[in-house]
């Protein structure tokens, strides 16, 4: 029988916090009626043990399906997709890698969600992640009262995980020391876990079905803690790459601004040819060419889409707070220099040669283009200091 969507999970929350409350909801909060809807409409399908929706539900819910009433969340390869949903199926791990910025954890929170109803089991990667973060630690308070027993230890996610069979996300994880990395070998290859601390039959934690591991590496990390030969035979490897269409990302930074401003209850709107524009420069200075082939010099940092949406979501507010309404409704929209000011702190980060950079395109760029739009962004360049 498929799992209810974590009602233990969300209408606990919502109980303690509505939606509207959450600062930023997880993807079972916030797409809860539309992970429900799916799972009432494949009820009877067969799916993997221990999955809340079917492998194509899954596929719905993350690329959107307008007859199932799914709305699109990740722009990507069909195929991509399929083959990271049909390795969840499978006892190998999923590692998405890519480019800083392309969504390699969103995509991780949206299967999460689909598959085990819960993405919250999640390990951050980092040169100071322990053991304990990742398999279980003790209270001690009554370990030393008690000794060890189930009661006074501590599941982390990847004990979580296993326990209830549950996807478990491990951010970054070439972040981690190889030897904390190695952690994962005899889970996903034995899908057990030791304990030796506990008496009889409780050392040995064995998976239930529905448990594995989505892990993201970031490719500008690559050479920091290189995955071992043997940890990566336990992982189909998936690269996420930046959007490569203009058009579906100028729709994907209006939809996700706009989603971004509603929740903050902002009445402004990102226009058409700003999210057109601001795309561009975006697209323009990660490929490092024109829209018509001219060379360009790309910036070191890194012009995801991730960042587009962050710097029209700045802009928006920058906007609502400190613009100037006009037109005869008063109304207050995002305008170049909104979009100029807010670039600078999202394109220029720890090199200084990235502002020289962008002043060069433009002045050699965006000074040459036609329309009202592009003058006005021209116009705003003294934001460029």
């Amino acid at each position: 029988m498929p799992r209810q969507i974590s009602q233990k999970t969300a209408s606990q929350k919502k109980k303690s916090s509505s939606s509207e409350e959450i600062q930023k909801p997880s993807a079972e909060i916030f797409y809860q009626e539309e992970l429900n809807k799916l799972a009432k409409e494949d009820k009877k399908l067969p799916r993997p043990k221990g999955w809340f929706l079917t492998p194509q539900s899954v596929l719905k819910f993350i690329l959107g399906d307008e007859e199932a009433g799914a709305d699109p969340k990740f722009v990507g390869e069909r195929s991509t997709i399929e083959r990271c949903i049909v390795a969840l199926a499978t006892n190998r791990g999923l590692m998405l890698i890519g480019e800083p910025g392309t969504a390699k954890s969103y995509l991780s929170e949206l299967l999460a969600a689909a598959i085990s109803g819960d993405s919250t089991l999640i390990v951050q990667g980092s040169a100071g992640t322990s053991e304990d973060n990742i398999k279980y630690s003790w209270n001690y308070a009554l370990l030393l009262a008690e000794g060890p027993s189930a009661k006074s230890l501590v599941p982390a996610p990847v004990y979580r995980g296993m326990n209830e069979g549950k996807l478990v996300r491990f951010e970054e994880i070439t972040r981690c020391p190889l030897e904390i990395q190695d952690i994962l070998l005899s889970v996903l290859s034995d899908r057990v876990m030791s304990i030796p601390e506990l008496p009889d039959e409780s050392r040995t934690l064995y998976a239930k079905n529905g448990f594995n591991v989505i892990a993201t590496a970031n490719t500008r990390d690559r050479g920091i803690n290189e995955m071992s030969a043997a940890l990566k035979r336990r992982f189909n490897f998936e690269t996420i790459s930046p959007i490569q269409n203009l058009s579906e990302e100028i729709s994907l930074v209006q939809r996700e601004t706009a989603r971004l401003l509603e929740r903050a209850e902002i009445p402004v709107s990102l226009p058409p040819e700003m999210a057109k524009i601001l795309v561009t420069t975006f697209h323009e200075l990660r490929q490092g060419k024109t829209g018509d082939g001219k060379s360009l010099d790309p910036l070191s940092s890194v012009m995801s889409t991730a960042e587009a949406v962050s710097v029209s979501y700045a802009a928006g507010i920058h906007s609502y707070y400190y613009g100037k309404e006009k037109g005869e409704k008063k109304e207050k929209k995002i305008e170049a220099e909104h979009l100029v000011q807010n670039l600078v702190g999202s394109a220029i980060k720890d090199n200084p040669d990235d502002l020289k950079k962008l002043r060069h395109y433009f002045n050699h760029i965006v000074k040459k283009r036609k329309g009202k739009a592009w003058e006005e962004y021209y116009q705003a360049k003294n934001h460029l200091l």
